[in-house]
C-alpha cells in the first residue's frame, strides 16, 4: 500500500468523528435534509481524504441509485456514500455528490477549539 497524503482544508470544515481528518468544507454543503440508516446525513458537492468503495445498486427512500460507500482514508471508517447515478430523472441532481452521515462526522463548530459568539443550535433546530 502507498503513502497516504491527507489534505488539510482551510475554513469551516466537517471532519471524521473517529480520527478528526478533514472531509469537506462548509461552503460545499448542499443540503442537511438527507437521511440514512443511522439518522441525519448531509449532501456535499465535494469531499476529500476519502476512498470510494465499489459501485452497487441500492434502493433509497428516493428510488434506485448506483452508489459507492465512502471511507475515511486515514482510519478506514465508513463515513457515507457517493451518488454515482440516479435512475429517476428527478434525482439526477445527486449524481457525483457526496453524502456524509451526521453521526460519523464532526462539524467544525463541534471542535473544542472553535469559539462561537452565538449559542449553538441543536440537531433538532437545523432541519
Amino acid at each position: 500500500m502507498g503513502r497516504i497524503f491527507v489534505v488539510d482544508l482551510e475554513g469551516r470544515t466537517y471532519k471524521c468523528k473517529f480520527c478528526k481528518t478533514h472531509l469537506a468544507l462548509a461552503v460545499d454543503l448542499v443540503s442537511r435534509a438527507f437521511h440514512c440508516r443511522s439518522g441525519k446525513a448531509y449532501l456535499f458537492n465535494n469531499a476529500v481524504n476519502i476512498t470510494v468503495g465499489p459501485h452497487e445498486e441500492r434502493m433509497m427512500l428516493s428510488g434506485m441509485h448506483t452508489v459507492a460507500d465512502l471511507y475515511c482514508c486515514f482510519c478506514g471508517q465508513i463515513v457515507g456514500w457517493k451518488y454515482e447515478a440516479a435512475h429517476e430523472e428527478s434525482q439526477k441532481y445527486k449524481e457525483g455528490k457526496f453524502v456524509l452521515e451526521r453521526g460519523r462526522i464532526l462539524d467544525g463548530m463541534d471542535s473544542e477549539f472553535y469559539t462561537n459568539a452565538r449559542p449553538s443550535m441543536s440537531d433538532a433546530e437545523d432541519a
